[in-house]
């Protein structure tokens, strides 16, 4: 017998509007109104977000985050975009060559890397 993923989870004090930041990355809906303890988010292709109201804040560096990869844009121009829209820039783990990461952290101080997009990466023979 093994196991599937059914939701990933996020703890937030404000569920709706930390759930609205993320809609905006993944271009979904938020399932859900304004106080409500629980959103859902479907993004294509990944799994289902659920975000969970919690009375606790923040105190530590996540022990998982999730990795992007731009679909239609490069690496730098999904960083930009998402600082845009609320995201703010942590560390610049890439290399010259181009391979590595950007860290960034959505409004509640959730870290998530970007990655290079499926573009950007070196075509293997």
């Amino acid at each position: 017998m093994t196991a599937r993923f059914h939701n990933i989870c996020v703890d937030c004090p404000d569920p709706y509007a930390l759930a609205g930041f993320w809609a905006q990355v993944f271009g979904c809906l938020r399932e859900a109104q304004p106080g409500d303890s629980e959103v859902i988010l479907r993004p294509e292709g990944g799994p289902v977000l659920l975000f969970l109201a919690v009375p606790e804040d923040k105190v530590v560096k996540n022990r998982l985050h999730l990795d992007l990869e731009p679909t239609d844009r490069t690496r730098a121009q999904e960083v930009a975009r998402l600082i845009e829209i609320g995201a703010t820039h942590v560390a610049d783990h890439t290399h010259p060559d181009g391979s590595g990461w950007f860290v960034l952290a959505d409004p509640e101080g959730n870290e998530f890397c970007v990655l290079r997009s499926a573009a950007e990466r070196p075509q293997r023979d």
